[in-house]
């Protein structure tokens, strides 16, 4: 086959004087190519911030929306210091699960056993503390075993899902019943009280007047941020979720990425249980229940594709707030937790089929 070609027309050659008048470009012509591709890659950046700046904007005026209706309808109950302190101690615990959350999504997966990773992670907590070691036990351990709990339970998510080849779904609505259940065999379906001296003391104090529960969200927030856009790990979460198969060929250990992903989202579920025994003193079967629709709804509502490969740890955190706030404007108006769910759901599917909207209007630009 020959590997020249023809002016459209004709059977001519084309001229080589004028290939070889192309192939080597005055420095005047680079400078202006490598100008041209520079201002287009600013300007890409700039679409793709704009655009996440966007939405983050409409979430902040949702935000504000749902606080005036809570004044409206609930006066100063609403907006009351001390109910604003409740409100961002309910972001604080479904938050640090939501941030783990958006890790998953991003990658490309879902992950619906958070909420009863919660409770067996606060009953094993608790339960080793009150009944294993009794009061020797000093705080410090029930850290340590609500965190290896729930890091183990990720680590079982993501070594079937990423080497086992079961689907996300179905692994961790597997791992959903078998941890509730679990749970309820370890407390014998009887709350588990906290008397560990010096625990509820530490988690819950104030740090410059601020809840620590409260700062403990504000901390993984951050560290969720970097994370997600300046490390190594958070580019490869991007480029897994985006193409496994391209991220595969780029060198990525995809396999292995996913299972820390559910290793992540893991821990934070660890840490979740303790601040829930922080704010209730008690571990129990039924801690955490339906906090995966709650972490999942601040996470899409949030700007991350349910499909993976993008997504922000700021919109999350505003999302969370959302949700918390609607949580407490329900709670306000006596709104039983039926009617919340209903709700919930329902701007779940609204803001996935805003994203798709977005997707299709992106693929036709």
């Amino acid at each position: 086959m020959s590997d020249h070609r023809t002016t459209p027309g004709t059977d001519q050659a084309p001229d080589l004087s004028a290939v070889e008048n192309t192939v080597a470009p005055s420095s005047d012509t680079v400078r202006v190519e490598r100008a041209a591709s520079e201002s287009a890659g600013t300007s890409r950046v700039a679409g793709l911030m704009g655009g996440a700046f966007g939405r983050n904007i409409g979430l902040v005026l949702a935000l504000l929306v749902i606080c005036v209706v809570g004044v409206a309808t609930a006066g100063d109950r609403f907006a009351s210091v001390d109910n604003m302190v409740t409100i961002l101690r309910l972001a604080s615990i479904f938050g640090v699960v939501s941030i783990g959350m958006t890790f998953v999504i991003i990658g490309g997966g879902i992950d619906l056993s958070v909420g009863a990773i919660v409770a067996l992670s606060s009953v094993w907590a608790t339960t080793f503390a009150t009944q294993t070691m009794a009061e020797d036990t000093h705080w410090i351990v029930m850290v340590f075993v609500a965190l290896a709990v729930g890091g183990a339970c990720g680590l079982v998510n993501g070594v079937l899902i990423a080497y086992g080849n079961v689907v996300p779904f179905i692994m961790t609505l597997a791992m959903l019943a078998s941890a509730r259940g679990l749970a309820e065999i370890i407390s014998e379906r009887r709350t588990q009280i906290v008397r560990v001296e010096g625990f509820k003391d530490f988690w819950s104090a104030d740090v410059v007047g601020v809840p620590l529960l409260v700062v403990i969200f504000a901390l993984v927030a951050l560290g969720g941020w970097v994370l997600l856009n300046r490390t190594t790990f958070g580019r490869r979460t991007l480029a897994v979720g985006g193409s496994p198969e391209a991220a595969r060929l780029a060198g990525i250990n995809v396999k292995r990425h996913t299972a820390l992903l559910y290793v992540l989202v893991g821990l934070c579920c660890g840490l979740a249980a303790l601040m829930f025994l922080a704010r209730t003193s008690t571990g129990s079967s039924t801690h955490g229940s339906l906090l995966e629709l709650d972490a999942i709804a601040a996470v899409v509502i949030g700007g991350t594709l349910l499909t993976g490969g993008r997504g922000t740890i700021a919109g999350t955190v505003i999302g969370v707030l959302v949700f918390s706030t609607l949580s407490n404007v329900f709670v306000l108006n006596n709104q039983d937790s039926s009617t919340q769910a209903v709700a919930k759901g329902l701007i779940i599917v609204v803001a996935v089929l805003f994203q798709q909207r977005l997707a299709r209007r992106s693929t036709s630009t």
